[in-house]
Parts: structure tokens; C-alpha cells; sequence
């Protein structure tokens, strides 16, 4: 999978800058969210926290479903440091949205998530999210070698600094 250059456009500054143009990634996670009435307003628009919450259920597909089962949670935990999300387009209840996401900066303790929600081609919204990973009293600590690897899998290559 290949980031679009419009799809860079809509990260925030400070991230896009750091994306390559076209980077390759080696996988990409895919969730298909089904909008109904209950996530739009009076103009039948979906609620702009509709996003929010669906980046925590295509997180947590993602990381159930491809990193680890059982999220870790006899090593640690997962702290959400920070959430972003960009509103591209309109959308409406019985529409159905594809989450694409992808990792970014993974490092050590913490990575990036990449969220690109799309109605077929067209983008509708874009954002991220950075997770940290800690011990149950909340000190941040390494994650196991071989879940690094399994998340860095979808990373999405950065510019070298």
C-alpha cells in the first residue's frame, strides 16, 4: 500500500513532514465500519466523535486480531498519549466506511497509528493516535521483541532525520 500525497496533505504538519511520498509498507489493516443513525445529527451528518471512537475499535480489532490476542495485558498496558483527527468529507448513516491503518515512528515504548477512513476512494477523515506502552503501575517499558516486530510491520517508512 502506498500513502496518496493528498493523503499526507491531511496528517497534521508536524507528521506529514516526516512521511515520505509513496512510502511502500509491508501491510495494511482494514475495518469496515457500517454508519447508522444513531451516529449522525439533526442533518443526518455523522458526529464528528464518531471517528474518535471508531479509531478505538479499529485499534483494538487491529491489535487483537494481528499483534497479540490476548493485548498483553499480563505485561502491560496501552496509554493513549495523544489523538488527532482530521474531518475531510461528509458522511451518512448507511454508508460504510473502510478504516486503513497503519503504524508510524514505531520505536521502542510507543508507537503511532495512522488512520485513513475512506468511502471507497474518496478520503472522509484522517488521524492518528499515540500509544505507549506501560507496566501495570504505569511506567513506560519496552515492548517484547517479537510484538515489536509484528507491529512494526505496519509501519509506514519516515524520513531519517
Amino acid at each position: 500500500m502506498q500513502l496518496q500525497t493528498s493523503q499526507i496533505a491531511n496528517l497534521p504538519q508536524f507528521m506529514a513532514s516526516r512521511l515520505l511520498r509513496g512510502p511502500e509498507v509491508s501491510q495494511t489493516f482494514r475495518h469496515t465500519i457500517d454508519i447508522y443513525l444513531k451516529d449522525s445529527n439533526a442533518y443526518t451528518n455523522t458526529y464528528f466523535a464518531r471517528y474518535f471512537e471508531w479509531q478505538g475499535i479499529c485499534r483494538e480489532r487491529w491489535f487483537h486480531k494481528c499483534i497479540s490476542a490476548d493485548m498483553l495485558q499480563n505485561l502491560g498496558v496501552f496509554i493513549t498519549k495523544q489523538a488527532h483527527q482530521e474531518y475531510v468529507h461528509e458522511t451518512f448513516p448507511f454508508q460504510s466506511v473502510d478504516c486503513e491503518l497503519n503504524c508510524f515512528d514505531v520505536r521502542h515504548c510507543s508507537f503511532y497509528l495512522l488512520f485513513q477512513f475512506k468511502l471507497g476512494d474518496k478520503l472522509v477523515s484522517t488521524g492518528y493516535q499515540q500509544i505507549v506502552f506501560a507496566t501495570h503501575d504505569k511506567r513506560i517499558q519496552r515492548f517484547p521483541d517479537d510484538i515489536l516486530a509484528k507491529i512494526k510491520s505496519y509501519e509506514v517508512q519516515a524520513l531519517t532525520q
